[in-house]
Formats: structure tokens, C-alpha cells, sequence
């Protein structure tokens, strides 16, 4: 009888507590350690998202650093597929490793890139006394002798700072791109540092890096690779209006499990689009030096799955991957 009794009261609890367990919260993986782009990411687009009632409840953060976004990636795939309510924090750098394979494989088709909403803009710099006052002419110097000019940028050889003015010299017909130097230092700042020092004729990275350098006068911004030109720099001009079609920026934005229906994928695109209409983002942008960039849905997986391409060859090219 005390069996029955205890199993009774057992299953009266179980019961209970299952009609007043919350339903689960939407969960946002930052494939890096808390403090970096993709932990931003995370943390910002999800408060906003329930701040303005994009969601209904706080969403989760989880950090999952490893093999450089590489981690995050197979777990989704491998054992999330389906998970209607993942969101995983991308980047400009998610879609360079996809391209280069240093995913262990693993390719951009295996998930659904929702969108992004903000971008540290690309940027090609020279010395404030530099020759070059605008892209062409530094373009054109490479052509007639690639040996005129160097490159100092932030990333390893092949990464996204590397590729971004070989990205440019592909659109005047410039093919032995092997022969553009390229020298790769920590970080941004040194890489500024290398041009304003006379070390190397151009910088090649992200405009967060170069802001303090721009404004002490020390450095000239030939071209800003975006669609438009950015707030609050507009006398600095794009590359695409000089010419040169190419949009190069670091990017933040999301994507879903490849499993989860078109319904799900809208939602989340829908949820995104909402977060870059609103203030609140708005002002984390002026906050954090980010631009408007704003590609969502298919509209944006089908610029990854451009960029995945054209970086995949630019690889090629250069000797990255085979």
C-alpha cells in the first residue's frame, strides 16, 4: 500500500510539475569565448529580440569556442539539425574557414544563413602622404609593377583582410595575384602602424582599426567596401563607386540548423529583420562602430553563397587550399 501510495504521489508531482515547466527558450550559440564579436552577436541581437518582443523569453546564450567556429558548426550539424530554436552568431570569418575547408569538411550548405545586420566596414588605407589619393591609382601601380606595393593587414596570409584587395584586383583584370605582397601582423593596429611607419604602401582591414589614425590625420581612406557610405565618414568614398564592385566587410549575423522547415527560417529571418529596424540596434551600432548592413533571408544566403565561392577560388589562387 506505501508503494502504491508513494508511486501515486510520485506521478501527481511529475504531473504537476509538467504542466508548470516553462517551455523552452530560444538559445543562441557564440562559437567563441564571452568578450569577442560572436559573443556580442549573441548577447545583443538576442536582448533586443526579446526587449522589443521578438521573443517571448530571454534568450539563451551558450559559448562554444573551438577550431575557430569550427566546433559550434559540427555540433549544429552533427546533432542539432533540427532545432527550431538554435541560432548560431556568424561572421565574415565563418564563411572565409567554410571556404577554405578549415571546418574538417564540413560545408556552408549544411546551414541556413539567416541574415546580417551590421559590418565593420572594409577598408584600403595609405600613409597620409602616400602618392596614392584614390583606389585607381594604387591599383594601377600594383599593375604595372606588383612589386611597388605592399599589403599589411591584421589576418594570416589567405584570411579576409589578405583577400579584400585581391578581391579588387580581379575586377581590372589583374590575374597573377600570387605576385601581391602581403604581410600578415597581429592585429589591425599593427598593421596601420606598418603603413604609417612607411613599412608597407597600403593597409588593408576594418575600419574600427584605422578610426583613431583617420582622425589624428596620419592616414588617408582610399575606399570603404560597402554598398554605401558609412555614417559619419561620408566624405570617404565606396568602392563600387569608383568602379570597383566588390563588398567587403565583417559581417554579423545568424545561422539556423539546415533541418528546420521554411517557416522556421522566415521566423527567424523575420525575428532579425525586426531586430535591425529597431533603435535599440540602431544606437548598440554607434555604440560598437558598426555599420548598416543589412541583408536578410534569401537575399543574404545567396551573397554567402557568392562570397563562399569567390573566396574558395581566391584560395585556390593564392596557394591556401588545393
Amino acid at each position: 500500500m506505501k508503494k502504491t501510495m508513494l508511486k501515486m504521489a510520485a506521478a501527481s508531482v511529475l504531473l504537476n510539475f509538467s504542466f508548470a515547466a516553462p517551455s523552452l527558450s530560444a538559445e543562441c550559440i557564440a562559437p567563441a569565448n564571452p568578450g569577442g564579436g560572436w559573443d556580442f552577436t549573441c548577447r545583443t541581437i538576442g536582448k533586443i529580440m526579446y526587449d522589443i518582443g521578438s521573443v517571448d523569453k530571454p534568450v539563451q546564450v551558450t559559448n562554444m569556442a573551438g577550431a575557430g567556429g569550427g566546433l559550434a558548426f559540427n555540433h549544429v550539424v552533427a546533432e542539432r539539425n533540427d532545432d527550431a530554436e538554435l541560432f548560431v552568431a556568424a561572421s565574415s570569418a565563418t564563411t572565409t574557414r567554410l571556404a577554405q575547408n578549415a571546418y574538417a569538411g564540413r560545408t556552408a550548405d549544411e546551414v541556413r544563413f539567416v541574415g546580417a545586420i551590421g559590418a565593420d566596414p572594409g577598408v584600403i588605407v595609405v600613409a597620409a602622404d602616400s602618392e596614392y589619393e584614390n583606389l585607381s591609382d594604387l591599383l594601377d601601380a600594383i599593375k604595372a609593377d606588383p612589386s611597388s606595393v605592399a599589403f599589411a593587414g591584421g589576418s594570416a596570409v589567405g584570411g579576409f583582410d589578405h583577400l579584400k584587395p585581391l578581391m579588387l584586383l580581379q575586377r581590372v583584370g589583374f590575374t597573377d595575384i600570387t605576385k601581391v605582397k602581403y604581410i600578415g601582423v597581429d592585429g589591425g593596429a599593427d598593421a596601420i602602424t606598418q603603413t604609417v611607419g612607411g613599412f608597407t604602401q597600403a593597409m588593408t582591414g576594418d575600419m574600427s582599426e584605422i578610426v583613431g589614425f583617420l582622425k589624428a590625420g596620419e592616414v588617408k581612406v582610399l575606399a570603404v567596401l560597402t554598398e554605401e557610405r558609412v555614417p559619419g565618414f561620408e566624405d570617404i568614398p565606396t568602392a563600387k563607386e569608383q568602379g570597383y564592385d566588390v563588398v567587403a566587410v565583417n559581417w554579423r549575423g545568424l545561422y539556423v540548423p539546415k533541418g528546420v522547415s521554411d517557416e522556421t527560417f522566415d521566423l527567424w529571418a523575420d525575428r532579425l529583420q525586426q531586430v535591425a529596424d529597431s533603435d535599440e540596434w540602431k544606437a548598440s551600432m554607434e555604440a560598437n562602430g558598426l555599420a548598416p548592413f543589412t541583408k536578410v533571408g534569401g537575399d543574404f544566403q545567396a551573397y554567402v553563397d557568392g562570397l563562399v565561392d569567390e573566396i574558395r577560388q581566391l584560395s585556390i589562387d593564392i596557394g591556401v587550399i588545393q
